[in-house]
Parts: structure tokens; sequence; C-alpha cells
């Protein structure tokens, strides 16, 4: 294990109505119906990111925006801004169980974008649907799947023969149509609570499913993914992908992106604009698919993140040339991991101010094989991330 000290887990995820304190103020985060932004709620989300905050800008693994350093006699004003922009719900509890990522590929009048709105409208109505704060939903309709790394408990996926409801952990699913999708989809989150799911209120259904017996009826053979496929900047049938450095950017280049086209929030901490075929250099923005950035994670580190022992992007950003192509670094500022929960081929784990376990193949609290690296030795000798390996 680690020699990081033990950080503290919280067991849910922040809001817009329920936001989190960090370092830097209030992290609230913005669950954009559909995972979209017009260019008007783009505009006026980095208005008010400026107006009540840093003006930096997250997006977050479930596509989700976050919106930094809010100050907390800010917030309310804050909350009139987003009810003004329609991206806030009704009350905490209804923003909380609306956990969807839906693929952004998705065309308007797809199964994936009917079954997306029909989940959205139904969790909205399930007041008496007590789930655990990270509990979530994916939806990921297309031909070929594209959220299998993402975080999500219930799965509505195009198998071989159709559609199917699938709980993550399983290998098969119940088939399933784009009509009854989403009410099949609750039906299963009520069975993963009845099954004891979420003890003290926390819980993942793969950790269900690994003791106790999948529904009888989930037979459906799952989707059968392409080895090795990621995304990567560049043009898609439906728009441009650009990528955040390190998954953040400030609210000026929200701004600059707004005039180029709606925003499709992704889980890979880019953005799909829209119809663009080109963009301009913008700050924080990676067009090129070969930058070596990309192949680096790191979490806000220190001084924003209070369980964060380190300054991490700093470093990541040196050492993201030494990266081997075809390798990921994940720097982390605490054992959570929270950048990139799973294994990666090279982790640096902060321990002290300016000390870092490195890990291989494998997560952030995983045992080292070396400790008490500092970050100048690191940037100094960067070969000591591969050495003898």
């Amino acid at each position: 294990m680690s020699t990081a000290a033990t950080p503290k887990v919280y067991g849910w995820c922040p809001g817009a109505l329920r936001p989190m304190m960090s370092g830097d103020g209030l992290v609230v985060r913005v669950r954009a119906p559909l995972g979209r932004l017009s260019p008007e709620q783009a505009r006026g989300l980095a208005d008010l990111s400026q107006a009540h905050g840093s003006g930096l800008v997250d997006i977050s693994a479930r596509a989700n925006l976050q919106l930094r350093g809010i100050r907390e006699d800010a917030h309310a004003a804050l909350i009139d801004g987003l009810r003004a922009l329609g991206l806030v719900d009704e009350d905490a509890g209804a923003e909380a169980r609306r956990n969807i990522t839906l693929t952004p590929f998705w065309r308007a009048g797809d199964d994936s974008h009917q079954i997306a709105q029909d989940l959205a409208q139904a969790l909205r109505g399930a007041e008496d649907l007590d789930l655990p704060g990270k509990f979530g939903f994916a939806i990921d309709c297309g031909e070929t799947p594209v959220l299998q790394d993402t975080a999500a408990d219930i799965r509505v996926e195009r198998g071989p023969d159709g559609l199917i409801l699938r709980a993550d952990g399983a290998d098969s699913g119940l088939s399933v149509t784009a009509r009854d999708a989403a009410a099949e989809a609750l039906a299963l989150a009520r069975w993963f609570l009845d099954q004891g799911g979420a003890p003290e209120g926390r819980g993942r259904m793969h950790q269900l499913l690994a003791r106790c017996a999948r529904p009888t009826a989930h037979v459906a053979p799952a989707p059968i993914v392409p080895q090795g496929e990621t995304q990567h900047p560049g043009q898609t049938a439906s728009g441009l992908l650009v990528a955040l450095e390190f998954g953040q950017m400030p609210a000026t280049t929200l701004a600059a992106l707004a005039d180029h086209g709606a925003l499709r929030l992704t889980p890979w901490r880019m953005l799909l604009v829209e119809g663009a075929r080109d963009l301009p250099p913008l700050p924080g923005l990676i067009l090129d698919a070969t930058d070596p950035r990309l192949r680096v994670s790191a979490c806000t580190g220190a001084p924003g993140c209070p369980q964060a022992r380190a300054v991490t992007r700093d470093l990541a950003r040196d050492l993201a040339p030494s990266v081997p192509m075809g390798q990921h670094l994940h720097l982390s500022g605490c054992a959570k991991g929270c950048a990139h929960p799973r294994p990666a081929d090279l982790v640096l784990t902060a321990t002290d101010e300016d000390t870092f376990d490195l890990i291989r193949n494998g997560t952030a609290a995983d045992h080292p094989l070396n400790t008490s690296l500092s970050a100048d030795a690191l940037r100094a000798a960067p070969d000591l991330l591969t050495e003898g390996s």
C-alpha cells in the first residue's frame, strides 16, 4: 500500500445545490441536461464563474462542469443565475438522483437521446429512491460503445441482439426497448437497494454483484468492445473534439468556445463543439491528438484540494514529454486517486509537500516500487519513472 496518509472519503459528489468546500472555495458541479450547453448557457456559466468564483472551470469524469473557487457568500446569487440558465434542479435530492452520463455522440431522436430524457424525468419523480451519492447511470446506445470505462452502476447499451440494460460488473443484461429502458433502469436501481447494496448509504453495483447473484432475467449478451479504443482530439461526425489540459480551462475559454457552437460534455475531460471544423488556439485547450499532456492525468492538487499533499499539475506538465507513447502517468495529490481511479502504467502519489511514491501498473493507493522521490529529482531525471521496467 502507498505510504501516503489515508485520505478522507466523503462518499458523495458535489452538486449545485449541495456544493463541497475545497481548498480554493466551494466546488459547484453543474449537471447540464443531456450533457449539452447551448452557446447562451456556456457564456452564462463563464460569466457566473468569473463573477462569483475563481474563473476556473473543470470537466469531471462523469461529464459535468465544475465551477471552482465559488465564494460562500456568493452561492445564493450563483444559484439564481443557474436557474435563469435552466441549469439547476428543483431541489438537492432531484439533482443527486439525476446522475446520468450520456454518450456525447447522441443524435436528436435516437435511442440514447430518448432514453436519457425518459430516465431524467423518471428520476425526477422518484423521490423515494434513496441511492448512494455516487450511484450513476450510463446511456450508451450507439453502434460502438464509448462509455465502458466511465464509472456507472446501471448501463443501457446496444448488445449484439439489441438494446440491453446491464448492471455494472455483469457480463449480460436484460433485453429492453427504447420505450421501457428508463422504467427498467429504475426497477434495477430499486433491486440494488432491496438487496442491501447501500449499507450506511454507500455502495456500488459491482460491489453488490461480487456477493449477490444478478437478476434472473438478465441473460442478454453484453456489447463486444473493440480493444484499445480511446477518444482523441479531432474531427467527428458531430463536430470537433477538444481536450482540456488536466480537465480544466479558464472561463474565458468556455465563453470563446461558445462562439463556435453548442458544447457537449464528455467523460474524457474533452468537449465536443457541435458542427465545428477548426478552432483557434485557446488557453487550456489541447487540439493535437499527439500532445504528450494527453498521456497524463493530474488532480487539482495543493492548495486547491485540502487533502492533496503536494502541487501536482506543474510537475505533471513537466513530466509529460517523458511519458512513453502508449503509456499513461497518473499524478495524484493523495491516495484517493480522483483524477484516474483505474490502474495506470505509472503513478506518482504525493506523500508530503515535495515527495512522491512511484507505483507501476496500479492505483494511487497501491504498494510503491520507490518512495520519497522529490519533485526536483523527477524533473532532473524523468527516466526514474520507467527505469528498470
